[in-house]
């Protein structure tokens, strides 16, 4: 090679280097200054606009904590958190920081029962009963309560039940037993007739499933979920790792809820995760990573409407026609609506102090994670929705998330 070239080659290398990372910073500079968020209808809202909306609701609305994931094309392009994770001291939530889940548990769920019957190990149609080597109430409780079944030696309806109904809440089991007069578990029409939100009814299929693989649920979670999708900070069960950073829940006026930290795992109710994880999750079901297309397609699949005026109290017993524009439904573990732009599918949390909602819109590839340390978010939850993403579809009043400035004293 000449000498002028291996004298140039070296300069062009060093240019060339310089110029590449120039391009870089550029890039970062410019996507930090121009990060916007693509809503449903196409519109767009800059990141810093809805910081400033969230903060402004939150303060409004005496919301103590926030943490919110928004998707586009399926992938996680806003990811930030708000306010403290308790109040008197001012420690301030992060991504990472842990929430008590609540019923958010039981979407995780429902992904762990379609893996197994994507594998062939259990099917969504036979009588879970069947599974055992003897009546469900013949098993000796090791749990504080919730594997205890003998009430069911005399209701002979039980047998019936299958996973299908546990997950599309059909069972025809009450939500929790404590519930009943006399705080033991029956059920209280024929299973596979109608809906009524049940806790019991995922546990149950838990418990089955326990027995059936001589697992215990968070083994399975782990095998499953957890580990294959990089979900650190989440588990069924309160563990040391989450001492070091978890919310507390906080009351309306803004007082601490005592944290609560020795549960059973049970499917319905106990999960303890971060935002961090449960947008590792969200992001394996919007992408089909963790469960076939096809599979997920079944799970998203109408298995019962929903007509009733609100979720939950007096109006659950009161049929209606306020949903029927969007065709609500449940579906296997996730409630459905339609939209111009395709199903969404979403799934809520409620416990004392913590309030969660998350909804997907598979073929927008949009969705939005809600989660919060306050008895007053479920308020914003509304605006939050239509500001964030344009969602004008979840029916807020059947979920009793009636806006703070609507509510009466």
């Amino acid at each position: 090679m000449p000498l002028y070239l291996n004298l140039i080659s070296p300069s062009i290398m060093i240019i060339k280097k310089i110029f590449l990372s120039a391009c870089c910073f550029f890039v970062l500079l410019s996507t930090a200054h121009a990060q916007s968020i693509t809503r449903l209808n196409s519109s767009k809202i800059a990141v810093s606009a809805l910081d400033k909306k969230i903060r402004s609701l939150m303060q409004a609305a005496n919301v103590q904590g926030l943490a919110v994931t928004i998707f586009n094309s399926n992938q996680p392009v806003y990811k930030k958190a708000f306010g403290y994770k308790r109040i008197d001291t001012k420690d301030t939530i992060r991504t990472n920081t842990n929430f008590y889940g609540a019923s958010l548990s039981k979407a995780v769920f429902a992904v762990l029962v379609m893996k197994l019957v994507e594998e062939g190990k259990l099917d969504l149609d036979k009588p879970l009963e069947t599974y055992l080597e003897k009546p469900i109430y013949q098993y000796k409780p090791t749990k504080k309560w919730h594997d205890d079944y003998s009430a069911l030696q005399a209701d002979s309806q039980y047998k019936k039940i299958t996973a299908r109904m546990c997950l599309a809440h059909t069972t025809g089991f009450p939500n929790w037993r404590w519930f009943e007069p006399d705080q033991k578990l029956r059920t209280k029409h024929a299973p596979g007739t109608k809906y009524a939100y049940s806790g019991e009814g995922m546990v149950y299929l838990q418990v089955v499933l326990e027995h059936m693989f001589g697992k215990p649920l968070e083994e399975m979670m782990k095998q499953y979920i957890f580990k294959p999708l990089g979900m650190k900070m989440s588990s069924y069960t309160w563990q040391p790792a989450f001492e070091n950073d978890y919310c507390f829940g906080h009351q309306f006026n803004g007082k601490l809820y005592e944290k609560d930290k020795d549960n059973d795992a049970r499917a319905a109710s106990t999960l303890e995760t971060t935002l961090d994880d449960y947008s590792l999750f969200t992001k394996a079901v919007l992408n089909n990573t963790v469960l076939k297309s096809s599979t997920t397609k079944q799970m998203f699949t109408p298995q019962i409407r929903l007509r009733s005026i609100q979720q939950f109290g007096p109006l659950s017993v009161r049929d209606s026609s306020l949903n029927d524009a969007i065709d609500l439904s449940y579906g296997l573990g996730w409630v459905l609506l339609r939209s111009p732009f395709g199903t969404g599918t979403f799934k809520e949390g409620h416990g004392d102090g913590f309030q969660h909602y998350s909804i997907i819109f598979p073929q927008a590839g949009t969705g939005i994670i809600i989660m919060s340390n306050s008895d007053n978010a479920e308020s914003i939850f509304k605006e939050l929705l239509e500001t964030a993403i344009g969602d004008i579809y979840t029916p807020w009043y059947w979920e009793n998330y009636i806006p703070f400035n609507q509510q009466r004293n």
